[in-house]
């Protein structure tokens, strides 16, 4: 990375990208949409500059996880007060919010510092498959059929 380097508009466009989660693991899932948010697949990407993508996820309601992770993953917090530590199971948490289970996912993905917030804007879950961002979207892509990350040969 070079700090003299010009940095036109071209270089750093954000591209539009939608990813069906229909039938796809969860963690899985999650890693490759925070490749994405971040923008490790262009060949500009540094980790202090913000040159990610946006990510439209539908389906969110049809994902798979392996095991019993439905009914045996649990989610805590804690509201702050005295015995406040609340628990919910994979399930219950996917009947209040279908797309909570990625959010979190890609949340705990994503680096630990500012720039998460940021990226987190950029990604948009939809239950279904109806999204209002469709004249956005410019790569519509399946993670185990296309990669994002360029597949470099070993010689």
């Amino acid at each position: 990375f070079s700090q003299n380097a010009k940095m036109n508009g071209l270089a750093h466009s954000r591209v539009w990208h939608i990813v069906d989660a229909k039938d796809k693991i969860l963690g899985r899932l999650a890693q490759r949409i925070g490749i994405a948010l971040r923008g490790k697949h262009k060949p500009h990407f540094h980790p202090m500059q913000d040159c990610g993508d946006y990510v439209i996820v539908k389906n969110c309601k049809d994902i798979a996880v392996t095991g019993n992770k439905m009914t045996d993953k649990e989610y805590h917090w804690h509201t702050g007060f005295p015995g406040g530590l609340k628990t919910r199971t994979m399930e219950e948490l996917m009947a209040r919010n279908a797309c909570a289970p990625i959010k979190k996912a890609v949340y705990g993905v994503l680096p630990k510092n500012n720039l998460r917030k940021v990226y987190m804007s950029r990604l948009f879950l939809f239950e279904g498959e109806e999204h209002p961002y469709e004249k956005n979207a410019l790569k519509d892509y399946d993670p185990q059929n296309q990669p994002i990350v360029p597949i470099h040969k070993i010689k």
